[in-house]
C-alpha cells in the first residue's frame, strides 16, 4: 500500500464496520491513516472488540467505541463523543451489512418480512442514520460519505437474495443523500466492489466458486483486493473525488460491463 503523501493531515474519520484484518473496512481506515487522517473506529459487540482493538491500534486510532447502529441511542453517543472530541467529522465510512443466513438460500419469494427488514435496516438505513447524524459536524467544511455495495444490487446474483434488494435500497439511498448534502459540499458514493474474501462474504453459499470465478469473467482477467477498496474510498475521500457525488463506482475489474 502506497500513501506517502500525507493528503488527509488534519483530517477526522469514522469507520463503521472492521470485523477483522480482511474486512473492506480495515483496508479503507489503513490507507486514510496513511494519508495522515485521525479516525474513529467502532466495533458492534465484546467479541468483535477482541478483534478490532488492536487493528485500531496500529491505526493510532482516537476513539474505539461500541456501536450497535439499529440502535439510535448508542448512534447519538458515538456521534457525541466525535463531537466532544473534535468538533467536526470530515469522512465516515459505512462498511456493515446483514441479512439471516436462511434468507441467503433458497427461494427470494420464500423471504420473511422480519428477514427483509432486518436487512433493509442494517444495510440501508443505517447510512440515513449515520450521514443524519454526520451532518452538523460537517457543516461549513463538507465531507464525504462513502458505502459499500455489490453488483447484486442491479442484476441477479444467486444465493444474494434478500442483500440484493437491500443494497438495491442503499444504492438509491446514496442518489437521495447527495442530492440532500449537496448544498453543503457534503458528497456520498458507494463503491461497488468484486468478489474478495472477507467474512461477510463467508455467510454466501457457493461464493468460493463465485471468487474462484471472478477473474476469468472480467475483461482485465483479474480479482480485485482487499487494498483496492482502501485506494478508491481514499481517492473518493480526497482531492480526486471533491466532485463526485450520488455515484455507485464499480471495482470489479470490469465484470459489471459483461453479460
Amino acid at each position: 500500500m502506497m500513501n506517502s503523501a500525507k493528503i488527509f493531515e488534519g483530517k477526522k474519520a469514522l469507520i463503521v464496520g472492521i470485523a477483522n484484518e480482511r474486512s473492506l473496512a480495515w483496508s479503507i481506515a489503513q490507507h486514510l491513516h496513511a494519508g495522515g487522517c485521525e479516525l474513529a473506529v467502532t466495533y458492534l459487540n465484546e467479541a468483535l472488540e477482541r478483534r478490532v482493538g488492536p487493528l485500531a491500534q496500529e491505526v493510532n486510532a482516537s476513539l474505539v467505541e461500541p456501536c450497535d447502529a439499529q440502535n439510535e441511542e448508542e448512534l447519538q453517543a458515538l456521534f457525541s463523543k466525535i463531537q466532544s472530541k473534535w468538533g467536526h467529522l470530515d469522512y465516515v465510512i459505512h462498511a456493515i451489512a446483514f441479512a439471516n443466513k436462511e434468507d441467503l438460500e433458497g427461494r427470494f419469494v420464500k423471504t420473511s418480512r422480519e428477514g427483509v427488514l432486518k436487512a433493509m435496516d442494517v444495510s440501508a438505513y443505517t447510512l440515513v442514520s449515520m450521514a443524519r447524524y454526520a451532518e452538523p459536524l460537517m457543516e461549513g467544511r463538507g465531507g464525504s460519505i462513502v458505502t459499500l455495495s455489490y453488483y447484486g444490487a442491479e442484476k441477479v446474483v444467486p444465493n444474494y437474495n434478500v442483500m440484493g434488494v437491500a443494497k438495491a435500497c442503499l444504492e438509491a439511498s446514496v442518489r437521495y443523500l447527495a442530492w440532500d448534502l449537496g448544498p453543503k459540499k457534503i458528497r456520498v458514493n458507494a463503491i461497488s466492489a468484486g468478489a474478495v474474501k472477507t467474512l461477510a462474504a463467508a455467510g454466501i453459499r457457493d461464493f468460493r466458486s463465485m471468487l474462484a470465478s471472478a477473474a476469468e469473467k472480467a475483461p482485465l482477467k483479474e480479482k480485485i483486493t482487499q487494498d483496492d477498496v482502501g485506494a478508491l474510498a481514499a481517492f473518493l475521500c480526497g482531492p480526486g473525488g471533491v466532485h463526485i457525488t450520488g455515484s455507485t463506482m464499480y471495482l470489479d475489474s470490469g465484470a459489471h460491463i459483461m453479460g
